[in-house]
């Protein structure tokens, strides 16, 4: 059982969240703060000047809406929105604030994860912690 569950939440249409969710719920002790992180990436300057100037604010509320939503189908949860690159960010949260778990969902990886790579690999590669990885 783990006290401290970190679950990225990414709002791809080919991610499910139901699955990392109910884990975190079978994984949990009874107190144990379970944290929904969604990580925005940054936009280009250049793009940015192209929005209007309260499409960031709006996005960032509809985001943090819908991970309000999320956190309340799960005991002591709790949603969070920051800004960065997805994989080094949820791997500097997660050095910062010590969860004892990461549950993350996945897709199937192609031959373009073999040369990148993915956020949840990358974070399997270098997390301190335990990762479960949810497909």
């Amino acid at each position: 059982m783990y006290h401290n569950i970190l679950v990225p939440i990414s709002f791809d249409a080919e991610r499910d969240t139901s699955g990392p969710l109910k884990l975190a719920q079978l994984l949990a002790t009874p107190d144990a703060q379970v944290t929904l992180l969604h990580v925005v990436e940054h936009i280009p300057n250049y793009a940015i000047s192209y929005m209007p100037p309260e499409y960031l604010t709006e996005a960032r509320k509809a985001i943090q809406a819908e991970l309000d939503e999320l956190a309340s189908q799960v005991p002591n949860a709790r949603g969070l929105v920051i800004e960065g690159h997805s994989g080094r960010t949820i791997l500097d949260w997660a050095e910062a604030n010590k969860p004892d778990l990461i549950i993350m969902a996945s897709h199937r990886p192609g031959m373009q994860d073999l040369l990148l790579g993915s956020t949840a690999s990358h974070v399997v590669r270098h997390a301190s912690c335990a990762v479960h990885v949810v497909r």
